[in-house]
């Protein structure tokens, strides 16, 4: 898998708790701060409607016509203010979002937690404070690894006529800054020409736009089932993605799946209760579990959609499906659509074939929508959910 979506946020805001529930790993959970020490790797999965719901048959490998398709997801060592300069276990924390293509930023929408993590009475913690300063903790780590050695560092441009974006990247390689993005952040920021006038405030601004373009953030609402009313009004006012949860219901619905109680998929708008064995206590919690599903609206509580918003709305990604069997959409061993990719969206035909192997790639001719049996040429833009079939003289 080379797709990493990143959990991250103050201590004690259910992290944890969201990555239990998205992997069903077994993970400590606990009420204070700095739980997690070392970050937590799993395997958690975007959801998408298979194309083998257009079909009489259905393709075995997905659920009921439902298409999970894996990436990964690491939840990391809680954050506090000036993490940047080594406050908590902020150097490790940073250190390890590095491998993130996308954060959900988890916060405490209850309240119930201060800025650094400890349990407080419900609604007296403001969580709009928890909002911005993670993205500022990553910029400022960021400036300071660009600042280190600057100095040396611009003349040596200014004498060899080096690339500002090849430096910018070079520095900033540790951070997983490549050079395409450091480009992309210089022509929005327009920076001083001559790189050895850059002040602070000009790296701080070039790291914050890096930031932006490197880490885009989401923010996982989490407790919104005890969250007080202005809270969730004022988050719901923010101008970035924001999606309500209870990693904790959510965490309770897959536990009930993964022990026969319940019918669920992650997801899914409702559920069903497939065990005789439910006591009325049981029944009762399911029911309110059930209410909570149906006030969020999202599909369970939450958490897929956050998932799947991260992957296909942050990050604009869609699914593609390889076959080599145009008409049966299947493999050489008549397996139907055997595999899914995430590709980025603008991807053509010819990105798909060195996506399944450099060598069909290097010697691609053209492709086949399996749909409509149509060729498509190199250059044709893929759609999500598109099935096709790559023809190349690669043996």
């Amino acid at each position: 898998m080379s797709m990493t979506i990143g959990l991250a946020g103050k201590p004690n805001a259910g992290k944890s708790t969201f990555f239990k529930a998205a992997t069903l790993a077994d993970v400590e959970i606990a009420n204070y701060p700095f739980t997690t020490i070392n970050a937590n790797k799993g395997v958690t999965y975007v959801r998408a409607v298979c194309p083998c719901t257009e079909r009489d048959k259905r393709c075995g490998n997905c659920q009921d016509g439902i298409r999970y398709v894996p990436i990964e997801i690491i939840d990391v060592a809680g954050l506090v203010p000036d993490a940047h300069m080594g406050r908590g276990l902020g150097n490790t924390f940073l250190d390890e979002l590095r491998q993130a293509q996308a954060i959900i930023h988890v916060i405490d929408a209850s309240g119930g937690t201060d800025i650094e993590g400890n349990p407080v009475d419900i609604g007296e913690h403001d969580p709009l404070e928890d909002v911005n300063f993670l993205n500022r903790e990553i910029a400022m780590w960021m400036t300071g690894i660009l600042k280190k050695n600057w100095d040396k560092l611009s003349r040596k441009i200014r004498a060899e006529g080096m690339k500002m974006e090849q430096a910018v990247s070079d520095q900033l390689l540790g951070a997983g800054v490549n050079e395409s993005q450091a480009r992309q952040a210089l022509l929005a920021c327009k920076m001083p020409e001559e790189c050895t006038q850059w002040t602070d405030e000009d790296m701080a601004k070039l790291c914050e736009t890096i930031r932006a373009i490197t880490k885009p953030t989401m923010i996982a609402a989490n407790k919104i089932d005890v969250a007080p009313e202005e809270n969730i009004k004022a988050l719901e006012e923010l101008d970035i993605m924001v999606v309500p949860t209870s990693a904790a219901a959510e965490l309770a619905l897959r536990s009930a799946a993964k022990n026969g109680i319940i019918s669920y998929n992650p997801g899914d708008m409702d559920f069903e209760i497939i065990s005789d064995k439910v006591n009325e206590a049981q029944k009762k919690g399911l029911q309110s579990l059930k209410e909570m599903i149906t006030t969020l609206g999202t599909g369970g509580a939450g958490i897929q959609e956050c998932i799947n918003r991260a992957v296909f709305d942050l990050l604009e990604l869609i699914v593609v499906y390889p076959v080599e069997d145009e008409g049966k959409w299947a493999d050489k061993n008549d397996r139907m659509l055997p595999d899914a990719f995430l590709m980025k969206k603008g991807s053509t035909p010819h990105d798909l074939a060195y996506r399944v192997h450099t060598d069909i790639g290097d010697r691609f001719l053209y492709a086949v929508d399996g749909k409509t049996k149509m060729r498509l040429g190199e250059k044709h833009e893929l759609k999500n959910g598109d099935v096709v079939k790559i023809v190349s003289t690669a043996k």
